[in-house]
């Protein structure tokens, strides 16, 4: 399940990506001979009209064959290389633009839709099996006492249970206007040494309005994160922590367990990465061809296309090495588990 999930969440950032470049390329007026999602041998295909949309047999990419980016198509009068380096630089950085609208519009249906973590005293779940369910709590509950200790938030009542792991406390809850007590031992969790009886807090619902600045915040916020951490690892501040595909479906995993929000979160954040990592001035990504269109304003005239062409290549070839290097070290960080 973890793999079918991150094999579908990487497919639905890899199509917002390249749907972005396609959708700014038609804009401008390029014409664009192939849509692809994934690399290597083509599975199916569909022609539409002068664009071939097609899925390749390799779920790691995507990209768009755009008329005059390839030796032999230079005179296209539709080609990439006949528009101005303004309208170039909207086709590139199209991608990671759709990538930073998907991540938000993520957030904004986490939001909406799910909701935002209530620190109100709630039961918004309880864990089938778990020491509150034996117990007899439920869903609903609002815990108002623990140990005859007044509870009027989350953060008050799982205070006291995670300072009494292993020792029977009562809970006093009120139900339907009622009050009524179970008496509970909290499970000493071995990973943070704390006590724990098997319940989730509510979750609250925002609206359409409050949900698209709450997106935004999110969004900025985490896109800082990223960058600031992506420069302290370069700068070797902090240990390269990263991930490869492996390691991705772990953490989908993880995310799995938290339910649908969790995963939702962690699609956008994904997204957001993508986005970012792909504005970097590295040979291969979308920010050094932008690097190349700066240049290229400066200078008045284009860098030859076969130098530019070797430079990708090259990035081309070290991004894959070094992806196979983070797949390599996911496999054996799973192993000495």
């Amino acid at each position: 399940m973890s793999v079918l999930i991150t094999i579908l969440i990487l497919g639905v950032l890899i199509i917002a990506h390249e749907l972005g470049h396609l959708l700014a390329a038609k804009a401008v007026g390029i014409k664009v001979h192939e849509f692809a999602i994934g690399m290597g041998p083509k599975i199916i295909g569909y022609q539409a009209k002068e664009t071939l949309y097609s899925l390749r047999a390799f779920p790691i990419g995507g990209f768009n064959r755009m008329a005059g980016m390839e030796p032999g198509d230079e005179d296209d009068v539709r080609g990439f290389n006949t528009k101005s380096v303004g309208q170039r630089s909207l086709v590139i950085a199209a991608g990671s633009l759709m990538n930073f609208i998907l991540a938000l519009t993520l957030f904004i249906i986490v939001f909406m839709g799910i909701g935002i973590p209530s620190n109100q005293n709630v039961v918004g779940r309880v864990v089938p099996g778990g020491a509150a369910e034996l117990a007899g709590l439920q869903a609903g509950d609002r815990i108002i006492a623990i140990n005859g200790e007044k509870t009027a938030s989350w953060d008050e009542l799982t205070a006291i249970i995670h300072k009494n792991p292993e020792r029977k406390i009562e809970i006093t809850v009120l139900r339907e206007n009622k009050k009524m007590a179970f008496a509970v031992t909290p499970r000493l969790d071995p990973k943070h040494k704390v006590g724990l009886i098997g319940i989730e807090r509510a979750w609250e619902k925002q609206g359409f309005l409050n949900s698209i600045m709450l997106g935004v915040k999110q969004a900025v916020g985490v896109s800082i994160l990223l960058v600031t951490s992506l420069v302290q690892m370069i700068i070797g501040k902090i240990p390269a922590d990263v991930a490869g595909p492996v390691g991705m479906v772990q953490l989908v995993g993880q995310a799995v367990e938290f339910g649908l929000a969790s995963v939702l979160n962690f699609a956008a954040i994904l997204s957001l990465n993508l986005g970012l990592i792909n504005l970097f001035p590295i040979p291969a990504l979308d920010g050094s061809r932008l690097i190349f269109l700066g240049l290229e304003k400066l200078r008045g005239q284009p860098l030859q296309p076969d130098k530019e062409n070797f430079i990708h290549f090259v990035g081309f070839f070290l991004l894959i090495a070094l992806m196979l290097l983070i797949t390599y070290q996911d496999i054996v960080r799973l192993i000495l588990k």
